[in-house]
């Protein structure tokens, strides 16, 4: 895979959980703390599926994971893509099984990269968007932000009991016109009627994330989890 900037490095990490593709930011320090954006493909999709965003996001201040999803699944003849669950299957411990095994894949990247409690965010698209509402919305003392593109919150019922005393968590919810849009709308409305206040927006596009989402999206995640700069202190001042 190529990465879209030439002075940032990845690595392929097979870990206990789930394998990934860690990029790291642009003069990366491993002795600082560098807030942690998490992205999760979608159905049949991998971990590279996402890591052309993290350019776009910012090539400094984060440090992007981005884990292959669990369940195999054949996208075509000869192609492997993967799943977080498998769509139409019967068995309703699938996705709890892939929610577990991030679980354990979250707490491994967490502590092998110093990541502080509460500077992350939490990125899926479609698929791995169901995947954010669920474990995302439950771990607020993880993720400052969760965002939630061409996706929607599949069960209300189950996950209201899900929710945390607290609903002061930042979420990001972005949905294509031509994409089955009520389905968004039905989760931003179940969101503010539990107490939260999404930033909501509709763009003129399909089931994909165009330049007009990420115009938006960019301001937000460095707003809601500022980056860290090369001269900054842990406290946030800019270092002489």
């Amino acid at each position: 895979m190529e990465i879209p900037s030439q002075r940032m490095q990845a690595s392929i990490n097979q870990g206990e959980h789930l394998i990934s593709l860690t990029v790291y930011p642009v003069g990366y320090d491993p002795d600082r703390s560098y807030p942690m954006i998490v992205l999760l493909h979608g159905m049949g999709a991998s971990m590279y599926d996402l890591a052309n965003l993290v350019s776009v996001i910012d090539s400094e201040g984060y440090i992007f994971v981005c884990p292959n999803a669990p369940v195999p699944v054949q996208v075509d003849q000869g192609v492997l893509g993967f799943a977080w669950s498998v769509p139409g299957s019967d068995d309703p411990r699938s996705i709890e099984r892939s929610e577990e095994k991030f679980d354990g894949f979250l707490q491994e990247v967490m502590a092998e990269n110093r990541v502080v409690e509460g500077k992350s965010i939490m990125f899926g698209f479609s698929q791995g968007g169901t995947m954010t509402y669920r474990y995302g919305l439950s771990h607020p003392e993880i993720f400052a932000g969760l965002v939630a593109l061409g996706t929607s919150i599949r069960d209300p019922e189950e996950m209201r009991g899900r929710l945390p005393a607290e609903r002061n968590q930042s979420i990001f919810i972005g949905h294509g016109l031509q994409d089955n849009v009520e389905r968004a709308r039905s989760s931003k409305e179940f969101l503010e009627a539990e107490g939260y206040t999404p930033y909501y927006r509709e763009y003129d596009m399909g089931h994909e994330i165009n330049q007009d989402v990420m115009i938006d999206l960019v301001p937000w995640i460095q707003n809601v989890s500022p980056p860290l700069r090369p001269n900054q202190g842990p406290s946030g001042l800019i270092l002489p």
